[in-house]
């Protein structure tokens, strides 16, 4: 649809731009010529709105002839023949009208003759200024049109990578799971079996819930546990899980299986190496509109290098950063004997508000 009569407001506006170009007109025939002001106005007025009404169909020409889209001599050739045909129209129409005033009882104004250049000058300046409009009022949309089309691409490539990193989080909890479950079947069935209920347990809440984008704290917690409970088995008291959680942070929005990688971290590539064990800290605040979330353990300072493929860690990093920008962050802090991995988060609660 044309975009001026599409909206009232716009043809409102056009309207008066033309009303305004006819009163112009209208001083110029009064102060240069020999016509009253009053015949002016009733001569220019209508005729400038007649000008309005023809510029308006230029639009489709503008939309078909973009500038580039032919060659400059078809380019110019088009314009100066509507411009000519448009021209010849508006005289014709505005000698019409002045002989029309006169049998309405409105006599006077310039001879046809002197009125003639003044009709081609004024509407050859209306015509071009109303196409250059016109032709900004086009750019003005295409570019519109570029933005909302490169912000639905953006869009689509955020829910494109959100999906391929929370499709390669399953695999891992997988190859964990199943390595600890190997290393259990020759030396103790029973504890296999009992792993084996713990994670067909785990893994159908956890598939369950990596589906969605965003879930509870509460139900990520819970997934942690049930996975430090299933660890417990194959470490024994090696294994001591620590949870540090405010009451308010509950009801709190986390990305689905943010904590999961790095609770599996801390068990396989901190504790598993300590001929003691240790403790994996799971800790959540509100603090400032914030939600940070921390899981540290220790680690052995002599630790062989990880053969994992670090998708853990990474993962999570990129999730928060294509989920939430320059509102999130993950820090690492890795010493000697010692590693926390922190996730500060936007506190939005279910119902979508932030906290304070």
């Amino acid at each position: 649809m044309h975009p001026i009569v599409a909206r009232r407001e716009r043809l409102l506006l056009y309207l008066g731009v033309w009303v305004a170009f006819g009163a112009l007109v209208a001083l110029v025939l009064a102060f240069n010529r020999d016509a009253s002001l009053r015949w002016s106005l009733l001569f220019a007025l209508p005729l400038s709105v007649l000008l309005g009404a023809q510029a308006l169909w230029c639009w489709y020409l503008v939309r078909v002839l973009p500038p580039g889209a032919a060659s400059l001599p078809r380019f110019i050739g088009t314009w100066l023949g509507v411009g000519l045909v448009s021209l010849a129209i508006w005289v014709a129409a505005g000698l019409g009208w002045r002989s029309a005033l006169g049998s309405f009882g409105a006599p006077g104004g310039p001879a046809a003759a002197a009125l003639t250049p003044i009709l081609l000058f004024a509407g050859s300046i209306g015509l071009l200024v109303s196409v250059l409009g016109l032709y900004m009022v086009a750019a003005f949309e295409v570019s519109r049109d570029a933005e909302r089309h490169a912000l639905e691409l953006r869009v689509l490539a955020r829910e494109a990578e959100l999906r391929f990193l929370r499709g390669q989080l399953d695999p891992h909890f997988l190859f964990n799971g199943l390595n600890s479950v190997a290393a259990l079947i020759g030396s103790d069935a029973a504890a296999a079996r009992r792993m084996c209920f713990l994670m067909s347990d785990f893994f159908r809440k956890s598939l369950g819930l990596a589906a969605q984008q965003s879930i509870l704290l509460s139900e990520e917690l819970a997934l942690a546990e049930t996975y430090l409970a299933i660890e417990q088995v194959r470490f024994g008291e090696r294994l001591r899980p620590r949870f540090e959680v405010s009451e308010s942070t509950g009801a709190l929005l986390v990305p689905a299986l943010v904590l999961q990688p790095l609770v599996e971290n801390a068990v396989h590539h901190g504790v598993a190496h300590l001929l003691e064990g240790g403790e994996v800290k799971v800790s959540a605040r509100r603090h400032a509109g914030l939600l940070e979330l921390a899981v540290e353990n220790p680690c052995d300072p002599e630790r062989p290098a990880s053969r994992g493929t670090g998708l853990g860690l990474a993962n999570v990093r990129a999730r928060i950063e294509v989920l939430f920008g320059n509102r999130a962050r993950l820090d690492v802090v890795s010493e000697r004997e010692h590693f926390r991995v922190l996730i500060v988060l936007p506190a939005t609660g279910a119902s979508g508000a932030s906290g304070g």
